[in-house]
């Protein structure tokens, strides 16, 4: 005699022994069997969604949203069903199931919400994909801007001296960028560029560009300037980011995100920069200044290092620098003193940017095995979902590096 167990499509003995073997067999294929007294969740129950969600919600709660929408004169005069709060979640939300429609993610959104808030019956109705883009385009990224910028301060008021790097009492910073794919549309195309390739033309999709600003030592991004790099000089060292750079701050940098130009500016803020510079040219002797040149007048020290002057153009001001020549790269740093600042500990404090990098190449990519590429179809979505990306990885990072 035999008994259909539901669910597999089998038939299972009745007898004690077999039907034991059966279930162990059953559970062994995919289908785990509940303990007495516990219940099995449904394969769409979801759960662990609603927690990722709520913890945005959590991170960025609603008056917070609701303070820095007022700011940006994005409140709505009238009642909506995407009222512009809900369209700041939604963003964070499509960002966290980058795999998934907007008609599942609102869905996703729609049941958490409801989850959150402990509200009765059934969640509301999730809205169309052509109402998500309208409300998109109503809100802007300004601001998802203004929250990060909200989150960045907030964070840097709480963390602790421990988690911020420090090298004789300055406060290590890094920078540094990192590239992702938006869809080939005629609006992305003109404000984005397509990056070359060696030997093959260029890549398939346009790329936005995102640069950072971030604490060595709890690897927290402060502050970032979004876009596409400039083409003449590709440096992802802007003046939105020297913004943020305080007296006492020490700055690592590498060739491909320092801009010489902007040494004067920091000096004058009162930070120290300690950047890779192999692009850099080699003062010889006899040869004149050039647009971005290290001057032929030097000073050996004991150290095997020298000091010379940096100037970008002939009527630019000069900085006086220190160069570090030898492998495995040239560093040049503002901190002239060899005795104070030896050689080897500089290149040891030089590596902690790497840490930083790879902490900017996480922003998007919380599944290991796709690269990210971005959905939206015009800049303003671009830039919401860049934004939003950041305010996620802001909630996760702390998780995965704790104090």
């Amino acid at each position: 005699m035999v008994y259909p167990c539901q669910g597999s499509g089998k038939s299972v003995p009745i007898g004690t022994a077999d039907l034991k073997q059966a279930i162990h067999q059953y559970d062994r294929e995919g289908a785990p069997m509940p303990r007495p007294g516990q219940l099995r969740a449904a394969a769409t129950d979801g759960l662990s969604d609603r927690i990722a969600l709520a913890l945005l919600m959590r991170t960025f709660p609603p008056d917070a949203v609701d303070r820095v929408i007022a700011e940006c004169g994005r409140t709505e005069r009238r009642n909506r069903l995407l009222p512009a709060r809900t369209v700041v979640y939604f963003i964070l939300a499509i960002c966290l199931f980058a795999q998934h429609s907007y008609d599942q993610v609102a869905r996703r959104l729609a049941e958490a919400m409801s989850w959150v808030t402990r509200q009765d019956g059934c969640p509301p109705a999730a809205p169309t994909s052509a109402a998500i883009s309208r409300a998109r385009v109503r809100l802007g990224p300004e601001p998802l801007a203004a929250l990060f910028a909200q989150a960045a301060r907030d964070a840097r008021a709480r963390r602790t001296e421990e988690r911020c790097a420090r090298y004789l009492g300055r406060r290590v910073m890094a920078v540094d960028a990192t590239a992702m794919g938006v869809p080939d549309t005629p609006e992305n195309r003109a404000r984005y560029s397509y990056p070359p390739i060696t030997g093959a033309g260029s890549a398939a999709l346009p790329q936005a560009h995102l640069a950072a600003l971030a604490e060595c030592g709890s690897h927290s991004i402060t502050r970032a300037a979004l876009g596409k790099l400039p083409a003449e000089t590709g440096h992802a060292l802007t003046n939105d980011l020297l913004a943020a750079l305080t007296r006492g701050d020490l700055l690592l940098a590498d060739h491909g995100s320092a801009d010489p130009e902007l040494l004067p500016a920091i000096r004058a803020a009162g930070a120290d920069v300690l950047w890779r510079a192999d692009a850099w040219p080699v003062p010889q002797e006899g040869t004149g200044p050039s647009e971005v040149a290290v001057l032929p007048e030097r000073t050996a020290l004991p150290d095997g290092s020298y000091l010379c002057d940096v100037r970008c153009g002939p009527a630019r001001p000069r900085t006086k620098v220190r160069v570090l020549d030898g492998p495995p790269h040239r560093l040049i740093t503002t901190l002239v003193d060899h005795e104070a600042h030896p050689a080897p500990v500089l290149r040891a404090l030089y590596r902690r940017r790497w840490g930083i990098r790879a902490s900017l190449e996480a922003v998007g990519t919380l599944r290991r095995d796709t690269l990210p590429v971005l959905r939206s179809r015009w800049p303003g979505g671009v830039e919401q979902e860049l934004w939003g990306h950041l305010l996620v990885h802001h909630t996760i990072h702390p998780l995965l590096h704790p104090a």
